[in-house]
């Protein structure tokens, strides 16, 4: 690495350079185009997407967060509602929840995935259905499974309790485009998923947008209504809807990234095996794949008690790392006491938010760069252990 340089956990601007002459001629495209708002280049999109997923419907909205709050809305999902999902996630997922004016019940995750464990959510749903408590528990409508750092969450466990139960599956994919489980892609497992299209994501665009996926038709129709005001013709409203629009120049940027995507995951791929294989004689925990899924490393997450330690020495050598997420949902002001935690409480969600630490990981670092970060926490570890 050059002198007094530091190595980024994320580098959306790396990502726009190496596409940039497609970019700036689709962007100029659109602008020349004199459409800018729900126009050939979303549709576009929504076509090209729905088909990578492997669904049938694909719509364009504002954000990530506005395509969970929509997922929501089309399932009919409201006040006095509940929808059972995970604490260790972006709070987005949770605020979605709320936005829709339903109740979230939060679940444990899985010590190794990071991901909802489907015996929490079992017993999570059992107690809602009455079968635990006496007390009229909130109605349970609907999972939101994250996918988390890019690692898929366990669906061939999570679609038959929700049929046993009659819930609605949302799956979160924010960090998971392109993953899989099997030959089937995130998004393609749930009567809905929606999707971010934030800067830093594996396919990310130059600003705000969203997208939720869906194989039902009649969703599909819901969604578009939603996503502008309820308009079936203009200006006249048929249900109460919203302002949630993927524009026509981030659609034209994803359009391009998107042809792109699974080169790049292929890339997050390679150096998640250089950390691992580097950091496997190491009391640093890294991520495990479970088998028959496919990771694709929105963030490549190590495990360590003496993680702030481990961050502190790196950024001595000029790697700066982040931590996603160090406070869990419900322990958050804005949202503790809000919302509904087992009585045992969320023992693995409280254990592995502190210890984790995301490493730099984007498709533009090079290998020196990731040995460089390697090194660096060998070098660490072996200290640490010798004077342990």
């Amino acid at each position: 690495m050059a002198a007094n340089s530091t190595l980024l956990p994320a580098d959306p601007g790396a990502n726009y350079r190496a596409h940039k002459d497609e970019i700036d001629a689709a962007v100029h495209r659109v602008l020349n185009g004199g459409s800018y708002i729900l126009g050939e280049q979303v549709a576009a999109f929504e076509e090209e997407f729905a088909a990578y997923v492997g669904v049938r419907h694909a719509v364009g909205v504002a954000s990530g967060t506005d395509a969970l709050y929509l997922a929501l809305r089309a399932c009919g999902i409201g006040r006095g509602d509940a929808v059972a999902t995970v604490s260790h996630t972006a709070v987005a997922t949770i605020a979605a929840i709320e936005l829709a004016g339903a109740t979230p019940i939060l679940v444990d995750i899985d010590r190794t995935s990071f991901t909802i464990d489907p015996v929490c959510l079992e017993r999570a749903i059992e107690s809602c259905s009455g079968s635990v408590h006496t007390a009229a528990p909130p109605r349970l409508k609907a999972i939101i499974p994250v996918h988390l750092y890019g690692h898929p969450a366990d669906m061939d466990a999570i679609m038959p309790l929700a049929r046993r139960f009659g819930l609605r599956v949302i799956e979160d994919c924010a960090q998971s485009h392109g993953a899989s489980i099997g030959a089937q892609r995130t998004g393609a497992w749930g009567h809905l998923a929606a999707f971010s299209f934030y800067p830093t994501k594996n396919l990310g665009g130059l600003g705000d947008g969203g997208a939720v996926v869906t194989d039902d038709p009649d969703l599909d129709q819901q969604l578009r209504l939603l996503r502008q005001y309820g308009w079936r013709e203009r200006y006249v409203s048929h249900l109460p809807g919203l302002n949630s629009r993927l524009d026509e120049l981030q659609a034209a940027i994803l359009r391009v990234k998107l042809r792109y995507l699974d080169g790049e995951n292929a890339r997050r791929q390679g150096i998640a095996n250089i950390y691992t294989s580097a950091l496997g004689g190491t009391r640093i925990v890294c991520p495990t794949v479970r088998p028959g899924m496919s990771h694709v490393y929105h963030q490549y997450v190590v495990r360590n008690p003496h993680r702030d330690q481990l961050r502190t020495f790196l950024q001595t050598q000029g790697i700066a790392t982040l931590i996603h997420y160090a406070v869990p949902v419900h322990l958050q002001p804005a949202y503790e006491g809000r919302v509904v935690v087992p009585d045992e409480g969320l023992v693995v969600t409280q254990q592995i938010c502190r210890e984790i630490l995301s490493l730099p990981m984007h498709p533009a670092i090079h290998d020196e760069q990731v040995q460089h970060v390697t090194a660096a926490m060998v070098d660490w570890a072996r200290r640490h252990e010798a004077g342990s």
